[in-house]
């Protein structure tokens, strides 16, 4: 398996600071005032770590990584406009180093294979302790990649089932979005056969009741975002 979970003596170790510390400067991306307020103290209460910048948005996350080259980003997945997977596809576009440990409320699996195809460097729920999260720093700064066993947990669920395609994908977010089948197909440019076969597939592959089951399945698993 590509990522690399800590046993809790690995993370013990990691929560606290080398006696002699090399400063990680770190780039915090975090829409929610409250929130970058709560890291950057956490951060801060941390003597080989430095908060060197901070972002509300992709746009911004991307200008602030050139501007200040942190050793590591962590990465809000929510954010208002192109999401934190956007926002890290495009930075290790450019900086193929960069280390980016992605931050979320959500276990979908879906939203973690995406992150974490894309080039994540780990990925953490908000809700793990502070302690996990400043191992996770450190892990990444030696340029280990890991996931903590919750995450990989969600994961494992669905190991090995066939995954939606693009075009399936497509035909599931116009159903979220409540287009009927011909809707679908005039959208779409093809014949509603097609589409009636699409959407066959789709609840297959999702163990899904109906066209309606497979959306609210694919919501909870992050295949798809709640429409704005």
């Amino acid at each position: 398996m590509p990522w690399q979970l800590k046993s809790s003596t690995t993370i013990a170790a990691l929560a606290t600071p080398p006696s002699s510390a090399v400063v990680i400067r770190i780039l915090s991306v975090e829409d929610h005032p409250v929130v970058r307020e709560g890291l950057a103290t956490i951060l801060g209460s941390q003597p080989d770590m430095r908060l060197v910048a901070q972002a509300g948005n992709a746009e911004e996350a991307i200008a602030e990584f050139r501007r200040h080259r942190p050793d590591v980003t962590l990465m809000d997945l929510r954010l208002p406009g192109p999401n934190g997977t956007d926002a890290l596809i495009a930075i290790r576009g450019e900086f193929p180093e960069a280390r980016i440990i992605m931050l979320s409320m959500s276990d979908g699996d879906g939203e973690i294979q995406r992150a974490m195809r894309s080039g994540a460097a780990a990925y953490m729920l908000k809700t793990m302790p502070k302690d996990q999260l400043l191992a996770c720093i450190r892990s990444v700064h030696t340029g280990r990649r890991h996931l903590p066993t919750e995450v990989a947990a969600r994961l494992a669920e669905h190991l090995g089932e066939e995954n939606l395609t693009g075009r399936e994908l497509e035909v599931l977010t116009l159903i979220r979005d409540g287009h009927r089948n011909k809707q679908i197909a005039d959208v779409l440019g093809i014949a509603e056969t097609t589409v009636n076969f699409h959407i066959k597939n789709i609840v297959d592959k999702l163990n899904a009741n109906d066209r309606t089951h497979a959306v609210t399945i694919a919501l909870r698993r992050g295949l798809l975002q709640v429409e704005p």
